[in-house]
């Protein structure tokens, strides 16, 4: 998975503000989009890229603090950054339990947020490659055939070869070599390798 360039996303309805932190971000280096509401922002291009979400508290319609929570609830994975010229303490500990990355009252010292950005960024970076990695792992366990699928399940209890042959009904050789196509189509290099492979991917006895 190509690293692109990082973008930040900026959703506030002062354009004054959007201008000034486009200008701020811009000029160390980052990409930015802005958005004037949550709508336009859920309306427009997001690209393949790390990235992190500066979000204004007070907003039309549903406030930052909603679409926190109605993000968590889809499939858009962000790190939020939030900005507030009006909060308080009971907004900063419900954004900050909700998985926020900063909570900023203005006036914030520029440093204050592109620290909280950088983390953000660094965090996305982190999740992506975490989901790259499980693909890779389903991509391989897709390669197995059902039968490897099932002594694969055995294996990660723990349980021996003439174990495993006499739940399946099978030859303790036909086992030996079952086990040994799953740890080479799943390039796990020991025991241990293939159980965390194993529990990433869900596999269980019965759910193969």
């Amino acid at each position: 998975m190509m690293d692109e360039q990082p973008v930040v996303f900026v959703i506030d309805d002062d354009q004054s503000v959007r201008d000034a932190l486009a200008g701020l971000l811009r000029s160390v280096g980052l990409d930015v989009k802005l958005f004037g509401s949550t709508q336009e922002f859920l309306e427009g291009e997001r690209p393949d890229a790390p990235s992190c979400l500066v979000l204004d508290v007070r907003l039309p319609g549903a406030g930052g603090l909603d679409f926190q929570r109605d993000l968590a609830g889809s499939s858009i994975e962000l790190p939020i950054v939030f900005i507030t010229g009006h909060g308080d303490i009971p907004m900063s500990v419900r954004a900050m339990k909700a998985g926020a990355i900063e909570f900023l009252t203005k006036p914030f010292r520029d440093q204050e947020l592109l620290d909280a950005i950088q983390q953000g960024l660094e965090q996305d970076r982190a999740r992506r490659r975490d989901h790259g990695a499980i693909a890779q792992l389903r991509q391989r366990f897709q390669t197995l055939t059902s039968r490897e699928r099932e002594v694969m399940a055995h294996v990660v209890t723990g349980r021996l070869n003439k174990q495993i042959a006499g739940d399946l009904q099978l030859s303790e050789i036909t086992i030996k070599v079952h086990r040994g196509h799953v740890m080479r189509k799943m390039s796990a290099k020991s025991l241990a390798e293939l159980v965390r492979m194993a529990d990433r991917l869900g596999v269980s006895i019965g759910k193969p």
